[in-house]
């Protein structure tokens, strides 16, 4: 069962430039007429660019968010070497033979947010760049369940060696780009955020998944922005030494940069207001902080909330956070606030259902027994 692509009988090329001196390999990537899908360029990688650690990310559809370390390629190297460990895929050795070539089927088994396509892409390129790759969807697409929505050919120990890998960060960052379009959606006008709340060494996935799912990224780690949480206020002797400090050391050490103050009650943040009508600050955002008070009906009172976002008046940007779920998040965007983070968009997602299979008709036929296809 072939994927159907094709604009206008357009066809749009995709390239793989392989190793060093290898000539480059290039396949028609063509979308179904009925498809509001936005036509893409996907990975495109110099000989220079695969050999290195360096990613060109010119072509995706939604580039990720910029780390200054973090090492994308590396990985994708570490996941493919925590699978094969030091025999590599034994079954595959053992049940298929190394030049059979076969077409294998991306599967949708729910509704959702389709994420990673092209972190999918680095992953086969990385296994083995003679695997041809083409997609029906873009990064950030809605997918019912039962659309085959990509397929990959070439050989099937490859595939299927890839396979797992690939899906794992598919279906991860599916599911927190499908939770977050819901939130976002809900959301407005407020921004929803994400926090630094995700899964240790895949920061900047996470945070690229949220961005697929049209969320916005808040800082990457401790290194981009200053948030000046509890802890820190602790340590500091109150909010305004806090804020004091900060400012200080930014200016002796010549830094530009957000700065965010968390505050907790309507009296931190008048103190907050005061200090900075007093002093030249370099404050950009004011946290408001479980200002969202959970009733025993289920709903939420945003009454405090709503109060501080009119003493602070415009003067900063405002954050809400805690009490934020997909209930609540509708009622939190009426109250005022520029952005509303949510741990839950990483810390917690249910990942999306996907599949990649060389015999289709029989996962459709399992899938629609067990009510997932």
């Amino acid at each position: 069962m072939a994927v159907s692509c094709g604009v206008q009988g357009f066809p749009l090329q995709i390239a793989f430039h392989t190793a060093a001196f290898a000539p480059a390999l290039s396949l028609p990537l063509k979308l179904p007429p009925q498809s509001n899908s936005k036509l893409r360029t996907v990975v495109k990688m110099s000989a220079t660019e695969v050999t290195s650690s360096r990613i060109s990310y010119e072509s995706f559809a939604i580039k990720p968010p910029e780390h200054p370390t973090y090492d994308l390629k590396g990985i994708i190297k570490l996941a493919l070497a925590e699978d094969a460990g030091d025999r590599g895929d034994v079954t595959c050795k053992a049940t298929i033979p190394f030049d059979m070539e076969v077409e294998a089927y991306f599967l949708a088994k729910e509704d959702g947010i389709i994420a990673g396509i092209a972190l999918a892409e680095m992953i086969f390129h990385e296994v083995d760049p003679s695997l041809k790759v083409e997609w029906c969807r873009n990064d950030g697409d809605f997918v019912h369940k039962g659309l085959q929505f990509g397929k990959v050919h070439g050989r099937a120990h490859n595939i299927v060696v890839a396979e797992r890998v690939v899906l794992n960060f598919m279906q991860r960052m599916s599911g927190i780009a499908t939770l977050t379009k819901a939130m976002a959606n809900a959301a407005y006008p407020a921004y929803m955020l994400e926090t630094r709340k995700t899964a240790p060494a895949l920061r900047l996935v996470d945070k690229w998944a949220v961005l697929i799912g049209g969320g916005r990224n808040h800082r990457m780690g401790l290194f981009d922005m200053v948030m000046i949480k509890d802890n820190h206020i602790s340590a500091a002797g109150g909010v305004t030494g806090a804020l004091k400090a900060v400012d200080l050391y930014l200016e002796q050490n010549s830094l530009q940069m957000e700065v965010e103050v968390e505050t907790r009650t309507l009296e931190e943040v008048e103190e907050v207001l005061h200090y900075s009508s007093q002093t030249k600050t370099s404050l950009t955002r004011i946290m408001l902080d479980n200002m969202v008070v959970p009733l025993p009906n289920g709903d939420v009172d945003i009454s405090m909330l709503k109060e501080a976002v009119q003493l602070i008046n415009g003067r900063y940007e405002t954050e809400a956070s805690g009490n934020v779920t997909l209930d609540t998040v509708h009622r939190i965007g009426q109250s005022g606030v520029t952005y509303i983070s949510s741990g839950s968009l990483t810390h917690s997602v249910k990942a999306l259902d996907i599949s990649l299979k060389i015999d289709t008709e029989l996962a459709l036929k399992v899938g629609r027994r067990t009510g997932r296809a």
